[in-house]
């Protein structure tokens, strides 16, 4: 006796292993015509075929299938008529089926995951129904007396059935974390257009799930998937609360618009049809006068062809400036900072003087911080043209 329990232990422990690596189905399908059954296992949203079986005389069918954790299965005739399992290594399910047509009507037994898919499946079914009835009745009431008032609270009504499928759904993900299934409950949809989550603060619900699934099964390609997915919504979510936030501030626009030294106010977007150099600086800086200097040489030679220059002084002591206009003959566009702040020169990011940008004829720069020779090519390359 003590050698043949030694000879079946192996059996054992080899039956026992191939039951942690595998999972069986087995059916019965009432009154059917079809002689086989097919069964696809779902990659994130593609069926591929895996397996099929014939379907016995007496309506029996069975599978058996190599697995290393639970993954979504489609079992059925075809890709219209079938149903979802979530199957785990080590399960005996076992299915019955009162019909031909599959999904209407079946039970399933020794699969928690699957159990919890033909929930979701059939609370999902009932709340269509009853949006699709409510729809029925709003369409022959609109052409009815009284519609103003009764329209409203059909709205309502369909609109309550709808948050009452997300709270189930919410429901069943808070309670249901570490299922598979979960994947099911956050993705059903009302409609083609129209996710059970709709709600932007939905997004937690994913994360949660993804954060869960991607720690207990962390080489499940569905896992894996949904924290993909979870990483685009929440790009997506940052993208807009960024544009929200953006669309709420003035739009600033590089365009100063100062008052020149002779009381002009003259904006720099008014010069467009001309090669544009704008320049900040200050009487103080002898690196800005020596350059002014040299200005002074490339607008007497361009001037003609389309060239000007608006210059603006950053100088606290306006006197200072106009003074340093007039000593050195500055003959183009020169104006002042008006904002304490100094704001045209922040936009243009200006933190060393002199600085300058050069604008073509259609107002976009095209160059900055152009000095002495690199300043001359640039020039004589446009205007030798």
């Amino acid at each position: 006796m003590r050698r043949l329990l030694l000879l079946l232990l192996p059996v054992l422990i080899v039956t026992a292993c191939d039951n942690k690596n595998s999972f069986t189905i087995e059916g019965k399908i009432n009154e059917t015509l079809q002689k086989n059954i097919y069964l696809s296992r779902v990659d994130v949203d593609t069926p591929l075929l895996i397996d099929s079986a014939k379907i016995k005389k007496n309506g029996q069918f069975r599978f058996k299938v190599k697995s290393s954790g639970p993954e979504f299965y489609q079992l059925g005739y075809s890709s219209g008529d079938f149903i979802t399992l979530l199957a785990a290594p080590g399960e005996d399910i076992n299915l019955t089926f009162s019909r031909e047509n599959l999904s209407s009507d079946y039970a399933v037994n020794g699969s928690i995951g699957s159990n919890q898919v033909q929930m979701l499946d059939r609370s999902l079914a009932e709340t269509r129904s009853k949006l699709d009835s409510l729809t029925t009745v709003y369409k022959k009431a609109s052409g009815e007396p009284g519609f103003d008032v009764k329209g409203p609270l059909l709205d309502k009504q369909y609109t309550d059935i709808v948050k009452e499928q997300r709270k189930k759904n919410i429901a069943f993900i808070v309670t249901n974390v570490n299922s598979m299934a979960s994947i099911k409950a956050l993705y059903q949809k009302i409609n083609n257009d129209t996710y059970v989550l709709y709600e932007p603060r939905d997004l937690q619900y994913l994360k949660i799930v993804s954060d869960s699934l991607n720690y207990h099964y962390p080489n499940s390609k569905n896992a894996q998937a949904l924290a993909r997915d979870l990483k685009k919504e929440l790009n997506q979510l940052y993208a807009n609360q960024f544009q929200q936030i953006a669309s709420t501030i003035p739009e600033t626009k590089l365009d100063p618009n100062l008052i020149d030294i002779n009381g002009k106010r003259i904006a720099l977007s008014s010069l467009r049809g001309k090669f544009v150099l704008l320049t900040f600086w200050s009487a103080s800086s002898k690196d800005c006068i020596a350059e002014n200097l040299q200005f002074k040489e490339y607008y007497k030679k361009y001037k003609n062809k389309g060239f000007e220059i608006y210059q603006i002084n950053l100088d606290e002591d306006e006197s200072r400036w106009r003074s340093a206009v007039r000593f050195d003959e500055l003959p183009w566009i020169s104006t002042r900072e008006d904002d304490p702040l100094n704001k045209n020169a922040k936009l243009f990011n200006v933190k060393v003087l002199p600085t300058n940008y050069l604008f073509n004829k259609e107002g976009d720069i095209i160059a900055n911080n152009l000095h002495g020779t690199a300043l001359q090519l640039k020039l004589t390359q446009i205007f030798s043209n």
